[in-house]
């Protein structure tokens, strides 16, 4: 009984040396940091710097396809009604058209409205008088709900398969041409993602890497003492840990501000074209995220270079 009793408190005497000595850690790995004000200052301005530009590219991708999708230039599809459809079947089948889940719009434009248009769009009024009836079918012009080409080819072939429409057509080429400038985006952005995460993995590296250096005499009497690896590894993981998330709230409130400056422009060309778009910021989420990826390259990076170093200063 009494060995469990003494089992138990070895276990809490651990493990309150263990948080003891991570809170300790903690501390003096920021004071560290604070000791050195002016390389710390240009490490965590390279930190935040390499984050909020893919940051910032990763909020715009998201405005910009926040855009198209209310956009009003969507691609449409013209319906050709057939010759002698009736006119209240053609407004039946309209209205049945714009309650479909996937047809954001649906607009008829009957065969004398065509013909009017093509005679103020033609200049050959004269000659349209002299024929005998109107050759222009009734048209429905439906916007379909997705953007994307392939959901519009889908909806397409849907609709031209009704038996009132005698024909279906569309144009692709804008949608194509946005979901290849979206691609291309996202794609440029994974990259500059990679490139700048990896260049904040060096510097942070760099970083430790010097501490080391400064620190290997301690390093090497304290494994002379029977350190483990996990005891000496501790502080340097703590400073990488402290310098990821200072650099991921500068780059926090660089995206902010960046945010801040591009919205008064952004709101007066939205005006210029009377749209009610309003740019999206960072929220309490990205924050969070962009806290928690600095955070772990900061002890990634840490981790790196001392599982590279520490032997190399080891005795």
């Amino acid at each position: 009984m009494s060995g469990a009793q003494k089992s138990r408190q070895s276990a809490g005497s651990r493990l309150t040396h263990w948080r003891e000595h991570h809170a300790r850690e903690a501390k003096a790995s920021l004071r560290r940091l604070a000791s050195t004000p002016l390389s710390t200052l240009m490490t965590l301005l390279v930190v935040a710097l390499a984050l909020s530009l893919p940051s910032s590219l990763y909020l715009l991708l998201g405005n910009a396809q926040q855009l198209t999708t209310g956009w009003g230039g969507q691609a449409q599809i013209s319906l050709y009604l057939h010759q002698g459809l009736p006119a209240e079947r053609q407004q039946a089948l309209r209205t049945e058209l714009g309650i479909r889940t996937d047809v954001s719009d649906a607009r008829l434009i009957t065969s004398a409205q065509a013909l009017e248009e093509f005679r103020s769009l033609s200049g050959y009024g004269g000659v349209l008088d002299l024929l005998d009836s109107n050759p222009l079918p009734a048209v429905i012009v439906v916007t379909p709900a997705a953007i994307d080409p392939a959901g519009v080819e889908r909806l397409r072939d849907s609709l031209a398969a009704l038996p009132e429409v005698d024909a279906a057509d569309i144009d692709l080429a804008w949608v194509q041409r946005l979901a290849a400038i979206l691609e291309l985006g996202q794609r440029l952005l994974w990259a500059l993602a990679g490139a700048l995460g990896a260049t904040v993995l060096l510097v942070i590296g760099n970083t430790i890497r010097l501490e080391i250096e400064a620190r290997k005499d301690e390093v090497r009497i304290l494994s002379l003492l029977g350190a483990t690896d996990a005891f000496v590894r501790r502080p340097f993981l703590y400073s990488g840990l402290w310098t990821g998330l200072l650099g991921g709230a500068l780059a926090c409130i660089a995206v902010a501000a960046f945010f801040i400056w591009l919205d008064s422009p952004v709101q007066a060309l939205a005006s210029l074209y009377q749209s009610p778009f309003q740019l999206q910021g960072p929220g309490l989420a990205e924050f969070a995220g962009l806290l928690g990826l600095s955070s772990l390259l900061g002890i990634l990076g840490a981790w790196l270079a001392v599982g590279r170093h520490q032997r190399a200063v080891a005795p």
